[in-house]
């Protein structure tokens, strides 16, 4: 079995170039994103589980089947949902079907939503913790043993664990999150726009800066026309006290320098995040696709 720190699959010389499909759009919009996505030469098409929108994994498999080259993220599968290890066999099918391909991220989810669903636990960084600690060694075809808090499992191992083990990633804000998945993951997920600076904070807090087997997935709010400033902003407006400082707005060549801009601050993908009503989605799609070439060329996975 091949570790999830084996050498990465997309060129080097700068961040993976991605896009978000946003799960405000319907199931059945997934194929044409996921296509335009991997024609235009994006490298990474990533999506989210949010509440209550359609089932984060089994978009991901609809996206691996209708595509054939671009690397397909979950960021992020929400830990209280799901038992340790029904998540580690449907990541396991999904990495064994479609080999290097699939980027699973794990978290703690939005915590108003898990109590709507009633698994909101009281300590989710122990859930988080303990989710972690089973999940990665599944993956890589070990047998598990844990009584812990919240995660129990006797003697589980997986009949057809994946071939290539995929980076477990981990979504993170908080300084203790962060360290949480510098020591239990193969990568971190930060969203909702963090500056360069930010980012490069983050890292920090990982304790895994400078270590080139970890990623580093940064979500950043793009969108297209004369007014794509003002409708990030106005989106914003939503998201507390965080506005997006950096967000990926302009031509081609001007994305282009921020995104590398994010690379020398320690991303190693950055995904565009379309805005607003999805009416521009398509074209932040294209847009990550031109980039991408820019960049370090195209989906050549």
């Amino acid at each position: 079995m091949v570790s999830a720190g084996a050498p990465r699959t997309v060129p080097s010389g700068g961040p993976a170039v991605g896009v978000v499909v946003r799960p405000q759009q319907p199931p059945e919009a997934l194929r044409e994103h996921a296509t335009t996505a991997e024609e235009a030469g994006a490298h990474e098409l990533w999506l989210w589980e949010d509440c209550f929108w359609a089932g984060g994994l089994t978009s991901s498999a609809l996206a691996l089947a209708w595509t054939s080259r671009i690397s397909v993220g979950l960021g992020l599968m929400p830990v209280p949902l799901r038992n340790a290890a029904l998540t580690a066999m449907e990541v396991a099918a999904l990495a064994r079907a479609f080999p290097g391909r699939f980027l699973p991220g794990a978290g703690h989810g939005v915590l108003d939503w898990m109590g709507q669903v009633g698994a909101r636990e009281s300590s989710p960084m122990t859930l988080l913790r303990e989710h972690l600690e089973a999940l990665r060694p599944l993956l890589h075809g070990e047998r598990v043993d844990v009584d812990g808090r919240y995660v129990h499992l006797d003697g589980v191992q997986l009949d057809h664990p994946p071939l290539v083990a995929p980076p477990l990633l981990v979504g993170a804000r908080g300084p203790r999150t962060l360290a949480l998945a510098g020591e239990r993951g193969d990568g971190v997920i930060l969203d909702a726009g963090p500056s360069p600076e930010e980012v490069a904070t983050a890292v920090g807090h990982t304790g895994r800066g400078g270590d080139d087997a970890f990623r580093v997935v940064v979500f950043v709010p793009s969108a297209v026309g004369e007014d794509a400033r003002r409708r990030i902003d106005v989106e914003a407006d939503g998201w507390g006290n965080h506005r997006p400082a950096t967000p990926l707005v302009g031509g081609p060549d001007e994305v282009a320098a921020l995104v590398r801009a994010y690379g020398e601050a320690g991303a190693t993908s950055v995904v565009l995040q379309p805005v607003g009503d999805g009416s521009d989605a398509l074209d932040v799609v294209r847009l990550a696709g031109a980039v991408a070439g820019l960049v370090r060329g195209g989906s050549d996975v």
